[in-house]
């Protein structure tokens, strides 16, 4: 791993983190309200860090390309790094009394996750409360999405960061080069949030609290410049606007990037994962409407209003809040759980699971049970007209639980086997929790009565439970297809 290249990237992404201060210098100089001295200060000191850095540790090639592991570790290194140099705002001006709560502050803003430590926001600074929001819009589409745009100017390659940023399990890459299409899904984010800034501003906010709101609705985050929220306006028509927007910053940007450039209507509604997506918040919508009008005696209309409003913020994960759900009834308050679990689109600002994992995930069940129905059947799992790989299904399942695997065959299962040929001390059957996977060996065995397959290398993954059916015990040495022996103990992965 060459740390050189690693520290000199860390150090433009750090001087590159400093120029994003100046938007709320700007803010904090017209506004007067006091914060102007420790926003320039974090400037400095951010920017001249990330200055040294970039001199101190010069890069060891005209053009760095990057491996995946020095991908990664940018990546890790950058995100740590931008919440304590972002946090320096907050420490310095005495809005955050410790470090710890600075960079708890600054993290939850670049990651979107918008819990805050911090209390009376109606009477802070701009200035302060402005670089808050824009945090959430920086990490919304990501900041090392964005730093993936302007380093090949620098000459860094982004490819490795560009995997190593993203969290959908399916890439989508609109073009073929990594950094046009960092520079478009960034171009998309850009104009939505314009768009949703002049919407704000003409029904009725004012141009700073549209901009506050925008970025925190765009990245999903929820950071408000009031304690109540949006239920500080007291408005149906800013409500509506924030929704729709809230909504749409939960889909994939790849899917608006072809709706405005290129007309394509069909492929947008077609999308598999959006059309789970708006019908999870259909169904949610309507049951707590219900739910709400049948208990809490709420006229329909608030019902409808108080529900959609909340189902929207809590599935995108933006956080936003117009009404104390905690009084909700109980059915109400799960189904708000539940989709805080199940989050937005891949390839969408918002966090949590994302929505085309959990239909994969649904489509692998339905097929497995396909399976013991039919078990010869060839099927895979499809979205759309795309049929996944098997390796993105391997990591959806990893991604819900690192510790299950499907039980492939008795063979691939018991740790400590000892010597084969000799009655083990054991239990047989093994227990279910010892099941696992198995390298390093190979056994001929038939999948089926006409073709016979030999598993070996990675695992026995190709058996499965006709293998059993094949199975002799004869002393504890195991006959398949009547003449072959393992002899060998396997090694578990």
């Amino acid at each position: 791993m060459n740390f050189n290249n690693v520290l000199h990237i860390l150090g433009l992404f750090l001087f590159f983190l400093g120029l994003t201060m100046i938007p709320a210098m700007v803010i904090s100089f017209y506004s007067e309200g006091g914060d102007l001295q420790a926003l320039v200060a974090s400037f400095f000191a951010t920017s001249g860090a990330g200055f040294i850095f970039a001199l101190l540790f010069e890069r060891s090639e005209e053009k760095i390309s990057l491996t995946r592991k020095e991908g990664f570790l940018i990546v890790t290194l950058a995100w740590v790094s931008a919440a304590a140099f972002g946090g320096l705002p907050f420490l310095i001006y005495g809005v955050t009394p410790t470090f710890a709560d600075s960079f708890f502050e600054t993290m939850s803003g670049f990651t979107t996750t918008g819990a805050t430590v911090i209390s009376g926001l109606d009477h802070l600074p701009r200035g302060i409360l402005f670089w808050r929001a824009f945090t959430h819009w920086l990490g919304g589409m990501g900041i090392i999405v964005l730093a993936i745009a302007v380093l090949p100017v620098l000459g860094v390659g982004g490819m490795q960061l560009y995997k190593a940023e993203l969290p959908s399990p399916m890439k989508d890459k609109i073009t073929p080069r990594v950094v046009d299409t960092a520079k478009l899904l960034w171009g998309v984010y850009v104009l939505i949030s314009l768009t949703q800034f002049f919407v704000l501003m003409l029904v009725g906010m004012s141009a700073f609290d549209a901009a506050c709101h925008t970025f925190a609705t765009m990245g999903t985050g929820g950071f408000s410049n009031y304690d109540a929220s949006i239920g500080h306006f007291q408005s149906l028509h800013i409500e509506g606007v924030i929704i729709f927007f809230m909504a749409v910053a939960g889909m994939n940007f790849a899917l608006h990037y072809r709706l405005l450039f290129t007309g394509d209507i069909k492929s947008f509604f077609g999308d598999g994962e959006l059309r789970f997506y708006l019908l999870v918040i259909l169904i949610a919508t309507v049951i707590i409407t219900v739910d709400l009008h049948l208990n809490l005696f709420y006229e329909l209309g608030k019902s409808l209003r108080a529900s959609l409003f909340t189902v929207v913020s809590i599935i995108t994960t933006t956080g936003f809040i117009t009404d104390n759900f905690d009084k909700w009834p109980l059915s109400s308050r799960i189904i708000l759980l539940l989709l805080m679990f199940i989050g937005g689109c891949a390839g969408s600002t918002g966090g949590a699971i994302k929505c085309l994992r959990i239909l994969l995930i649904i489509k692998h069940s339905y097929l497995e049970f396909y399976r013991l129905i039919h078990p010869h059947a060839v099927v895979a799992v499809k979205l759309g007209k795309q049929t996944v790989p098997a390796d993105i299904m391997a990591s959806i399942r990893s991604f819900f639980s690192s510790t299950y695997q499907r039980p492939s065959s008795p063979l691939c299962a018991w740790p400590s086997w000892g010597s084969i040929s000799s009655a083990p001390s054991r239990p047989w059957p093994p227990p279910w929790e010892t099941w696992g996977r198995v390298s390093a060996w190979s056994i001929p065995h038939q999948t089926s009565s006409r073709s016979p397959r030999r598993a070996s290398g990675s695992c026995l993954s190709a058996c499965s439970w006709d293998d059993l059916k094949s199975l002799r015990f004869s002393s504890f040495s195991f006959p398949i297809s009547g003449k072959n022996r393992i002899e060998s103990p396997p090694r578990l992965c």
